[in-house]
């Protein structure tokens, strides 16, 4: 079973860099079928649902080779550095680059 461990990106509502330190070990979905009462996708597997959350990629990487799993690392995505956090009084500065119009 090939698992994948990554570093998780904040999520869209989120403005700070609160729980995206950490690497998650997550587990494939396999074995997913449709419901025909309802429509719904079920699965037998109940590792599709499980998240092993370690503070280091070192410590995910043992955890898989521990336990025999064959692994892949996703490499972070890093925000870029020339994003400066500006105020909102400085939407209405005078040294913007642009107009500013309603």
């Amino acid at each position: 079973m090939r698992v994948r461990i990554y570093q998780p990106a904040r999520n869209a509502m989120q403005s700070g860099n609160a729980r995206t330190k950490g690497w998650v070990l997550e587990f494939p979905p396999v074995g997913r079928e449709i419901d025909p009462l309802m429509g719904w996708i079920s699965s037998d597997d109940t590792q599709s649902q499980v998240r092993l959350h370690f503070d280091t990629q070192k410590q995910a990487e043992d955890y898989a080779r521990e336990h025999g799993f064959d692994y892949v690392v996703q490499p972070p995505h890093k925000r870029a550095a020339n994003v400066r956090p500006r105020g909102y009084g400085e939407n209405f500065a005078t040294d913007r680059r642009g107009p500013w119009t309603h």
